[in-house]
């Protein structure tokens, strides 16, 4: 009896003890860098980039256009504790509109230009109507110059190059500890940018007809890139007139067209009148994917599809 009453006696004077002894802390998670992007494929580059390091907001969110999108007041908060603001830097109507109070919103982020480095060049399609007046001139006066520059730069495998490059040296510059990091995540994920170009390349080797038919004329670079003709419906964001959704009818027929390509991001009636005037299909192609490899071999394999 009296060896149970130590034992308790000696219990109840250690718990105190082990009750006054903290657990050991947890490492606290290190605070994620905020970064801030204009468009969905900026995000994609920043979160191959970045990893785990980046917590991305992006401004303009799915299915609205970059060129007449304002942002909400909950997406200035995140501006405002951002340390990167990724912009395109190629003109966006977007951008042009907000990037001045987006720098006010928040003097202390750094802004990284994704254009830097990359030659714009002017808005180019083949207009319908114009297409027809100039039938049987050289290939060099089929151009088209449409109003100023073309910001689409990012849906074009060269330009998204230099954009990664330009966010991995905007991400060392903000955070130069983990530079290893950037720079192997980069060079990784610029291996899988040579993949999908080579894809796209022997996707669309060996057509003889080049053309495909466009609302929006967002594919510009691309045809470039990869020796495709672009016939673009809507013009410096002006709904087509019905001369041009007519002379864009006949081009179709002409290059025996199946499609008509459209986006989550303009309107599809006009597209949609063409395409069943000459009984094709619409086929979307999303100007602003927030996967953008995979994506752009879904548009490769749509004009594949398109000139077979």
């Amino acid at each position: 009896m009296l060896k149970k009453i130590v034992s308790v006696a000696v219990l109840v004077m250690v718990l105190p003890l082990v009750a006054a002894c903290p657990a050991p802390a947890e490492t606290p998670a290190e605070a994620k860098i905020g970064v801030v992007v204009s468009i969905l494929p900026l995000a994609d580059f920043v979160g191959n980039i970045g990893g785990e390091r980046v917590d991305v907001t992006v401004m303009v969110p799915p299915g609205a256009s970059p060129h007449t999108f304002a942002p909400t007041p909950g997406q200035m908060r995140a501006v405002s504790g951002a340390k990167l603001f990724v912009k395109v830097g190629s003109g966006l109507g977007f951008e042009r509109a907000w990037m001045d109070r987006i720098i006010e919103q928040n003097r202390d982020m750094l802004i990284v230009d994704s254009s830097h480095g990359i030659e714009l060049m002017e808005m180019v399609a083949h207009c319908p109507h114009e297409e027809n007046d100039h039938e049987g001139e050289e290939h060099e006066r089929e151009h088209h110059h449409h109003g100023g520059m073309d910001p689409h730069i990012w849906l074009s495998l060269p330009n998204a190059r230099i954009m990664v490059q330009n966010i991995r040296d905007g991400l060392i510059e903000i955070d130069p500890e983990h530079a290893d990091y950037y720079t192997t995540n980069t060079e990784r994920y610029l291996q899988e940018l040579d993949a999908l170009d080579q894809y796209i390349r022997e996707r669309l080797d060996g057509f003889l007809n080049r053309y495909f038919l466009i609302y929006h004329p967002s594919l510009g670079y691309f045809a470039r890139d990869y020796n495709l003709r672009q016939l673009a419906i809507e013009h410096e964001g002006k709904e087509p007139t019905p001369k041009v959704i007519m002379e864009a009818i006949d081009l179709a027929v002409k290059h025996n067209l199946s499609y008509v390509f459209v986006s989550p991001q303009h309107p599809v009636r006009h597209a949609e009148t063409i395409a069943r005037s000459i009984n094709a299909q619409t086929a979307s192609i999303d100007e602003l994917p927030r996967y953008f490899i995979p994506s752009m071999r879904n548009v490769a394999d749509l004009l594949a599809r398109e000139m077979e």
